[in-house]
């Protein structure tokens, strides 16, 4: 290729028989990169069209890697389709691979390379397998499986299924897409050792909250001495944290260590999630103060650690501290401060922050509006709740509508309890918990009739209750309980501890906390010793069973604690003298002392 003005830093993507435009037009190239705004933009393309170079090769490369590059705004991307479409035959591979790759970067897009890759082949231009990688990125973004399974179809034809490139992609994009099967199926078939397709399958099986999958995978990429990446790491540190495996975490904070990764901003950030979601807010506290520098993400995730821990104010404090060094808050960013101010009953202030959202240009969402929904509901507003869901300017979910409910079960409000189960009926009615909370409001009320008739429902839909589980880790494993049944090896020696237990805290006043049980027939004993082997008190149990005097336990459970099982841990932890982290669905409880950081607010 000649060298010309206009290119004056030349691109190998460049077609070779391209030729340059004459080189009094070689400005137009060195403003391309100072263009900062789409209007800044469009006005250089219209000269370049006055100029005559609007399909000159060299501009429009550029003027699409400018438009598709990553954080460029969806509107450059929407420009980039327009140029490109304007373009009578464009026939320069590149071309099309840029504006499959801006597809790639954004979100829902699927439809969009979709058609950018039908015009390829309508204008005969050959993909390559930088072309693949991007369409089936696109896919994958977009969830768009139909559309990926057939990009697989084209590549199989053009030969290029089985480039390593493409392999990990489709990997990703049919795990992205829910098929696991295919995911896997893929990944069998790889030809040798590639550690970029098991960051696929790793990735594929942690964001399908499958993590005990994931780190079977980790551990047999070890076991092929395969050196980890990053990208491996950080979704490994993510499966930790899903489990709750505290130790495992260390060791792998250890390791990465060792092949000197801590000082990567990412991983240190992921390592602030892990110990955050495993219990131990000290760890993560110690990670951030140690990180050289921190972006946008690193504040956020510690921003939500202190909300999850119930450090409303620190989480404020820290918000604050954040906007003082010039760092502009995200979507993720308030998300911790309406966590922070729902967990610590402050709903003036949480309010006002949710207002100020639209001064950064950040539109809510609706875990934007479930915070809300969450801090309103928890302080008693009930009807204030209903009416801001009601009139939100997107379609409410179940899970909003399930917000509520929970907080009119916790209240007693069986009047709006009805209107808001009846919501929420309309949107989903397979969800088992929704029948056990208005059934239960409906007990407790006295409208036995009206509990039936939910009893009933659930029974004819086929509709379950998803069982209580409690995991605990101890010695780098991690065992699971499940309320009433024995599956554990050792749930009988479990069981024997709880019973125990219980007896040692009835001498200190601990009575059975049997209000949230409806059942006609039982009696109060009955009631009590429905609660008794509740997956919390299996797991404390254990791990007062199995652990040395003093050391912290660190629970998991997948569903709201009962307030039974909070009482009771309340009572462990001072006459055992036992610090006790129990994280549960919507929140971290640290009890010491006979008293739960919560401070009964949850």
């Amino acid at each position: 290729m000649s060298s010309s003005p206009l290119t004056a830093t030349p691109s190998p993507l460049l077609p070779a028989k391209s030729k340059s435009p004459p080189s009094h037009h070689a400005p137009l190239l060195s403003y391309l990169p100072h263009c900062t705004s789409l209007r800044a933009l469009a006005q250089l393309h219209a000269v370049a069209v006055k100029a005559g170079l609007h399909a000159h090769p060299a501009f429009v490369t550029r003027l699409l890697t400018l438009c598709t590059e990553q954080g460029a705004a969806p509107a450059h991307l929407a420009y980039a389709r327009q140029v490109f479409d304007r373009i009578p035959h464009p026939g320069d591979v590149v071309w099309y691979n840029t504006l499959l790759r801006g597809y790639a970067r954004g979100v829902g897009a699927g439809a969009g390379a979709a058609r950018v890759f039908v015009r390829m082949l309508e204008e005969g231009v050959a993909p390559d397998t930088y072309t693949f990688v991007s369409l089936l990125k696109a896919c994958a973004a977009a969830r768009a499986g139909e559309e990926g399974r057939q990009a697989h179809g084209v590549a199989v034809k053009a030969g290029a299924a089985e480039h390593e490139y493409v392999v990990p992609t489709l990997i990703s994009m049919y795990a992205e897409c829910g098929d696991a099967r295919a995911a896997r199926v893929m990944f069998d078939r790889m030809d040798g050792e590639c550690v970029v397709s098991y960051n696929a399958m790793i990735t594929a099986a942690v964001r399908s909250s499958r993590p005990g999958e994931a780190l079977v995978l980790f551990r047999e990429m070890q076991a092929k001495g395969l050196k980890p990446t990053s990208v491996t790491l950080i979704c490994v540190l993510s499966a930790c944290a899903l489990l709750g495996a505290l130790e495992l975490g260390r060791w792998i904070h250890d390791y990465i260590r060792k092949i000197n990764l801590d000082s990567l901003v990412k991983v240190s950030t992921a390592l602030i999630d892990m110990y955050a979601k495993c219990g131990s807010l000290e760890d993560a506290i110690g990670v951030f103060q140690e990180m050289e520098s921190r972006d946008k993400q690193a504040w956020s995730v510690m921003i939500v650690a202190y909300a999850n821990h119930g450090y409303g104010k620190e989480a404020i404090s820290m918000f604050e501290e954040m906007k003082k060094q010039g760092i502009k808050p995200d979507h993720v960013t308030f998300l911790g401060v309406l966590y922070a101010c729902s967990h610590s009953g402050m709903v003036s202030e949480g309010l006002q922050y949710f207002d100020s959202m639209r001064e950064y240009g950040i539109v809510p969402g609706i875990k934007h509006y479930g915070c809300v929904t969450d801090l309103l509901a928890r302080s008693g507003q009930l009807e204030r709740a209903y009416k801001f869901i009601d009139e939100l300017p997107i379609k409410p979910t179940a899970i909003l509508w399930r917000t509520l409910l929970s907080a009119c079960g916790g209240r007693g409000d069986v009047d709006m309890g009805k209107r808001v189960f009846e919501r929420i009926l309309e949107l989903d009615d397979s969800h088992g918990g929704d029948y056990v909370i208005f059934s239960n409001l409906c007990a407790n009320t006295g409208r036995w009739e009206e509990m039936n008739m939910v009893r009933k429902l659930m029974s004819e839909k086929g509709v379950v209750k998803v069982p209580g589980c409690s995991s605990i880790e101890i010695d780098n494993m991690v065992h699971e309980f499940f309320s009433g049944d024995g599956r554990h090896p050792q749930s009988q020696e479990a069981r024997r501890m709880v019973d125990e237990v219980i007896e040692q805290l009835k001498l200190v006043g601990y009575v059975p906390n049997t209000s949230h049980v409806f059942h006609v027939e039982m009696g109060e004993e009955e009631k009590a010793a429905s609660l008794r082997y509740h997956s919390e008190k299996l797991a404390i149990s254990f791990g007062l069973l199995n652990t040395s005097p003093g050391t912290t336990l660190r629970i998991v459970k997948n569903l709201r604690v009962c307030p039974d099982c909070h009482s009771m841990a309340k009572l462990v932890s001072m006459v055992f003298n036992r610090q006790i982290i129990l994280r549960d669905l919507n929140r971290f409880h640290h009890f010491e002392g006979g008293v739960c950081s919560c401070g009964d607010y949850w």
